[in-house]
């Protein structure tokens, strides 16, 4: 019987990445993000108004992300992300240029990038490194490209839609490259930080004994005197 091999693309790691955001913001925001199933192929990236960010990475493939959020979805996972967390309405900003939206759009993107690495480790058992993630406001599209860092770079463009109908874009451009797997290996579990965290906690409760019943006493027998 022939084996079939494996073999995994760039678009194949562009999927992966949609996932991964997808998941942390689903999560974080209590609310349902998705992704277009369709890619476009596109000349080359750029950021574009209201707010952004690009991020490279290298190692076991170079590249780099951009995203662009309009101002109603950035203000939308912003505001969803900060309720979620406990912070009461009357508290949040309703302007996409200020600091915090930024703060927090950088730490979402920082957490979808480290999603991703972990699924990237575990799949395909190489490592990706990437730099900290800067958001930032546009009012004018700015093309990003990196001289030096990729050669030919595929470049692509996913649509995701916010649960309110708001859309951002995702930029990914990429190496070309495939992955070829030449034996079979036993993927790695993904951790679940929860479930780690729970079970050191239960490793350091006291250990509850459980009492000893108490014995039941026999009732004494009294002996009675024979009268003669």
């Amino acid at each position: 019987m022939t084996k079939k091999t494996t073999i995994v693309t760039s678009d194949d790691i562009l999927l992966k990445l949609c996932q991964s955001v997808t998941d942390v913001l689903t999560m974080g925001t209590n609310s349902e993000v998705t992704h277009s199933g369709f890619v476009q192929k596109i000349e080359k990236t750029s950021l574009k108004p209201d707010i952004g960010c690009f991020v490279l990475f290298d190692g076991g493939f170079s590249g780099w992300v951009v995203i662009n959020f309009e101002a109603k979805a950035a203000l939308e996972i912003y505001q969803k992300y900060m309720l979620n967390m406990g912070i009461p309405k009357e508290e949040l900003t309703s302007v996409h240029t200020s600091d915090e939206v930024g703060d927090v759009l950088g730490e979402l993107m920082n957490q979808m990038l480290g999603d991703f690495s972990g699924k990237i480790q575990r799949s395909l058992h190489i490592s990706i490194t990437q730099n900290q993630p800067k958001m930032m406001a546009f009012n004018k599209k700015i093309s990003v490209t990196i001289d030096g860092h990729v050669e030919h770079p595929e470049s692509r463009r996913v649509c995701f839609h916010t649960e309110d109908c708001h859309n951002f874009f995702l930029e990914f451009a990429v190496e070309a490259t495939e992955f070829i797997q030449l034996e079979t290996f036993k993927k790695e579990k993904e951790l679940d930080p929860d479930a780690i965290l729970e079970e050191e906690m239960a490793k350091h409760e006291p250990v509850k004994t459980a009492k000893p019943a108490a014995r039941k006493r026999a009732p004494r027998r009294t002996s009675k005197s024979k009268v003669s």
